[in-house]
């Protein structure tokens, strides 16, 4: 199974690595550990090239967040609010999280953005107030584009060294694989199962 999973990673190249990564940060089930983790199983395999990997990997993933960056910034609040109200159990978040992350944001300033590309829920969740906050989408290109690097660089690497230490235990990084897999798909069914808005809590 896991090599199957593998095969699909690397038949769909480059390509598929930018369109699943923009997909992790619009959407969230797919977690980019596992998408990037694999990326660098794939180096270690010799089927993919690092940077080329890692510079596709970023830039999907900054093109993720530039969407809900665009949304902040074109749509303001009057728009949103219905918007995140009508599908917040599938996004895992209220509009309340976002006025949240929009007065940390406020707060702190835009190295936020830098900062929040190390933290699994928030790293996609600040787009939205940056662009509510109208910041220089110059800036949050590259504040975005620097952290989702630094991330991606640890996923890929990690990736690749684990592969290469447990090459002669084919069995247990398949196993890892697929338990990554797994524990990415059940967070988020147990997210929107137990997930209620504040106002029924």
């Amino acid at each position: 199974m896991h090599e199957l999973i593998l095969r699909i990673i690397e038949q769909g190249g480059l390509l598929g690595i930018f369109v699943l990564m923009a997909l992790e940060n619009i959407f969230p089930p797919i977690p980019s550990e596992v998408i990037m983790g694999l990326g660098g199983v794939a180096v270690s395999r010799g089927t993919m090239d690092f940077w080329p990997l890692m510079l596709v990997g970023t830039v999907g993933c900054t093109a993720g967040n530039y969407m809900w960056y665009w949304l902040g910034d074109h749509w303001g609040r009057t728009r949103l609010e219905p918007f995140v109200d009508r599908w917040g159990r599938w996004l895992t978040m209220e509009w309340e999280d976002v006025e949240k992350a929009r007065g940390f944001f406020q707060r702190h300033g835009p190295w936020v953005v830098f900062v929040f590309r190390f933290t699994p829920v928030f790293r996609t969740m600040i787009s939205l107030p940056a662009g509510l906050a109208h910041m220089g989408v110059g800036r949050f290109l590259v504040f975005t584009f620097a952290g989702a690097f630094i991330w991606n660089l640890l996923l890929v690497e990690g990736g690749r060294r684990l592969a290469l230490w447990l090459a002669d235990s084919q069995e247990v990084l398949g196993w890892l694989i697929l338990g990554s897999l797994g524990v990415g798909l059940l967070v988020y069914i147990w997210r929107v199962i137990t997930w209620k808005p504040r106002a029924e809590r």
